[in-house]
This record gives C-alpha cells, sequence and structure tokens, in this order.
C-alpha cells in the first residue's frame, strides 16, 4: 500500500487572480510511515491534502492510491473511495451540524454500510482516546475547536483507512494535548500500516513524523 503522486499540477482561481499551487510534483509516501508537511501558508501543503484526498482533482499528474489513479475516476468513485479509503481530518473539524459527538462515529460508519450497533464500543474507545469521554452527548456548537478536530480525528481512525489524512491537527489544542494528539496518529500509522500525510506547522508533529516534506524545496520525503 502506497501513495504516490506523478507529475501532479494544480491551479487554482480564475483569470489574472490564477496561481499554480503545485507544479509537476513528485512524491511518495509509504505505508506505516508519519509524514509531515511542512512550509509557509500558501506553500501547497493544503492542496496537496485535498488532491491526494480525492478532493481536488489535479489539471495535470497521476495520483495513485495502492495502484488506483485516483485522478482518473469517475465523481462517483472518486466519492467512494473518500468514503470507504481516505479518512481526512480538516483543520474546522467539518462535523454535521445537530449531531452529538458519538452520533457524529455513527453516522460515518452508516456511510460504509456498517452496523453501527457493532462500533459502538469502539467509538467510545476512540472519544476516550481523543479525551473526549465526557463530551459523547455534545453537539459542534458544545465544543470547542480543538474539540472538534478530535472529533473529526477519532471518527476517520473508526473507519480505519488506507490513507489517513490530517490538517493542522495541533493548531487549537495547548501543548500536553498536542503531544497526545501526535501521539495518537502516529501509533495508529504505525499499528494499522496505513499512510499518513499531516500538514502542520508545529514542531510537536514533525518531532514525532518518520518523514518530512518541506514544500519550499523540492518536495521529496527524507528522513525526519
Amino acid at each position: 500500500m502506497s501513495l504516490h503522486l506523478h507529475d501532479v499540477t494544480v491551479t487554482l482561481g480564475r483569470g489574472d487572480s490564477r496561481t499554480t499551487a503545485l507544479s509537476g510534483l513528485d512524491a511518495t509516501f509509504s505505508p506505516g510511515a508519519l509524514t509531515a508537511l511542512v512550509g509557509p501558508s500558501g506553500s501547497g501543503k493544503s492542496t496537496l491534502l485535498a488532491v491526494a484526498g480525492a478532493l481536488l482533482r489535479p489539471d495535470e499528474g497521476r495520483v495513485l492510491l495502492n495502484g488506483t489513479d485516483l485522478a482518473a475516476l469517475t465523481d462517483r468513485e472518486r466519492a467512494r473511495a473518500r468514503r470507504e479509503r481516505i479518512g481526512y481530518v480538516f483543520q474546522s473539524g467539518n462535523l454535521l451540524t445537530g449531531l452529538t459527538a458519538e452520533e457524529q462515529l455513527l453516522a460515518a460508519a452508516s456511510l460504509t454500510g456498517r452496523r453501527p450497533r457493532t462500533l459502538r464500543a469502539r467509538i467510545r474507545e476512540l472519544l476516550t482516546e481523543v479525551g473526549l469521554e465526557h463530551r459523547l452527548a455534545h453537539r459542534p456548537d458544545q465544543l470547542s475547536g480543538g474539540e472538534r478536530q478530535r472529533i473529526a480525528l477519532a471518527r476517520a481512525l473508526l473507519l480505519e483507512p488506507e490513507l489517513l489524512l490530517v490538517d493542522e491537527p495541533t493548531a487549537a489544542v495547548d501543548r500536553t494535548r498536542a503531544h497526545d494528539l501526535t501521539a495518537l496518529i502516529a501509533r495508529a500509522t504505525h499499528d494499522r500500516a496505513c499512510v499518513t500525510v499531516v500538514a502542520t506547522h508545529d514542531p510537536v508533529v514533525t518531532a514525532a513524523a518518520d518523514t518530512t516534506v518541506d514544500m519550499q524545496t523540492h518536495p521529496t520525503p527524507t528522513p525526519a
């Protein structure tokens, strides 16, 4: 299992505001390795995540997840890949309004055809791992930004994805929680041998990463 981006180019915007976010990018991400994307805002970290997660189709190039070119799939096939093979944790959490923390994970399980009842114990275990066992019945508007993102991480891990993509997981949490969340992501990566790519500015995350990609230089993974 691996993720390979081959000669990927992405342009954003229109007319005079059109910019090149990624240009001829080549990078390979290995299973069981946590890769940290580093670089300033605007360097292409979030664009790389969106392309790898089949949220954004590149203008050119291939995005190979375990041999499947995500860029060449139909919209329906890409949606299925996102649902069944990819776990994506947005910086905002991207939770469903009106659902409690526990229901967020139950809903995700239902979308993949799994029986939610059989996963209830695992759901509570994951919410405990991210420090939210006391927030099971709380809705997104009752949670902080950091809590919403931790729920999103638990939701992504529940589905045991081949590919885990995380955008700034520690941006809205304190230092103790940053270490805990980073350790959880690293442990899930190593235990499940999934491909994990994290966009971050946080040295806590980069210190725990197996490899790093500096988006300001040639984007090739290097040992951390």
